[in-house]
Order: C-alpha cells, then structure tokens, then sequence
C-alpha cells in the first residue's frame, strides 16, 4: 500500500495516536495526561469504526508501544542460488513472501533478517547487502502501524528446508515463474524487481523511498 493508497482516516488515526503517545511520555500533568489517554482512545475508535477488529483489541496493540512513536522495522531476505529465489508461504492468509519479519528490540537489521529466515524456511543465511528501505504499511491485525522495510541480499549458508507455525511450504523459484499471490504488503513486486536489479549490477545503489 503506497501514500496514495492509504485512507485518509488511517492517517488521522495514526497521527492522533502518536501524538498521544509521545504525550503520554513527556508530559508530567495529570489534567494533560488525562487528555491524552482521551485521544489514544479516540484513535483507537477511528479504527474500529473502518475494521473489523474489536476496540478492545485495538487499544491493547496501541498501549504495547511507550515513548516516542517511531515506524516499526520488517527485514527480509533475498536468497536466490542458481537463479532461483527463495520464498516461504505464511499460515495467515496463504501468500507467498520473502522469508522476514519484525526486528527484535535490542537485534541488528541484517541478524533479524538472518534469524527470521531459519525460523521460517530452515535455511541458515548471511545478509551481505541492503537491497532497498521501503516505506511498507503493514495490513492485516496490524495495519494501523506505520513500518519500514529493509531489504537485504543474502548468501545461502545450509540448513535444510523446515516449515514453521508461521509458514506452510517453502520453495525456490524462477523469476518468471513465482508463485501468486504474494502474502500482503510483506512482498510486493517492486521489490523482487530491485532484487533481481541489484544482482545483475553488483554498483548499483541502495533504493530508497
């Protein structure tokens, strides 16, 4: 989902919550702490109005974050040996991606991308280069968080194929020949693009949005 994809009462819903949010942190008056609690709870009313999920719900997943409200970070890794890449298919909704998920508080990028593809696919990899950082808005249970996602190239290092009680199949794929559809916003088509782009071309700049 780009910018222009994005409706426009997720963006209100976003922005009053991280206002609150960073409130909630800085300030030390009860009367503002009190409006702020407010405008979290009407951020979370904006989204349980436009989806399907319970108030309740939405309110425990915006109190998980504290302190500044920053985009949280999604990593995936691009294997691909023989000219064949590396995807995992996700128990969640069916779709095919990138192996990847969010950074752990605490892991560098490239270790959560490696971590992230032996618990999903069973194969252990290095991150040897950053494909891209994308401006990703996560849909599904999490969709009024604001991410960003950080492509990496990776080295097939061993291991063996092995599913998870995230993923259901793992397979390695022609380029024109991937399967569909691919699992939400996790992987989208621009972004096998610039993997492809940057293995042809060992100087080409990182891509950013």
């Amino acid at each position: 989902m780009d910018e222009k994809q994005i409706p426009q009462w997720l963006k209100w819903a976003r922005r009053i919550e991280a206002l609150a949010q960073a409130g909630l942190h800085y300030s030390k008056s009860e009367f503002d702490l009190d409006r702020y609690r407010q405008l979290k709870k009407l951020a979370a009313e904006i989204v349980t109005v436009h989806t399907a999920l319970p108030e309740k719900q939405v309110q425990e997943a915006f109190s998980l974050a504290d302190g500044y409200a920053t985009p949280k970070v999604d990593v995936r890794a691009a294997v691909v040996e023989a000219g064949k890449l590396l995807l995992v298919r996700e128990h969640v909704d069916g779709g095919w991606t990138l192996p990847g998920g969010w950074v752990d508080i605490g892991e560098r990028p490239a270790e959560a991308a490696e971590r992230e593809t032996f618990e999903e696919s069973g194969y252990r990899v290095r991150a040897n280069r950053l494909v891209g950082v994308y401006d990703a808005n996560r849909l599904g249970e999490l969709r009024f968080y604001h991410a960003y996602k950080l492509v990496f190239l990776c080295d097939l290092n061993g291991g063996n194929p092995a599913t998870s009680y995230e993923t259901s199949e793992v397979g390695w794929f022609e380029r024109d020949a991937l399967p569909q559809p691919f699992s939400g916003e996790r992987t989208k088509p621009r972004h096998i693009e610039d993997i492809f782009t940057a293995l042809a071309d060992p100087n080409k700049p990182t891509v950013f949005d």
